[in-house]
């Protein structure tokens, strides 16, 4: 943000405001964009929104449930992705973040 650029800050606005309770609440828009990421094939995308729906209060089973929707949708091709995401969730429960 530092860079001080006006289309890179009102993207960053918008990707935060997007997340905020609207008609569908700022949790379950947490696990879409988790969704979402898996199915773009995204791994840095995929640990962030992990990050958020640990920190909105989802259960691993809820996040497992949520990404085999993904791999549903997106097809094999996302299977290292759901991989990935489960060795995730695997560091933040060992860090004591995931509440179940």
């Amino acid at each position: 943000m530092d860079l001080n650029h006006l289309g890179v800050k009102r993207f960053f606005n918008l990707d935060t405001n997007t997340y905020k309770d609207g008609a569908v609440d700022g949790k379950t828009k947490e696990l879409l964009g988790l969704v979402a990421s898996a199915v773009l094939r995204c791994n840095d995308c995929i640990d962030y929104h992990l990050e958020q729906c640990v920190a909105e209060g989802w259960s691993k089973a809820e996040m497992i449930d949520a990404l085999n929707v993904a791999m549903v949708v997106g097809g094999s091709i996302v299977i290292p992705h759901f991989r990935h995401a489960v060795e995730t969730i695997e560091i933040l429960e060992s860090e004591g973040a995931i509440k179940n």
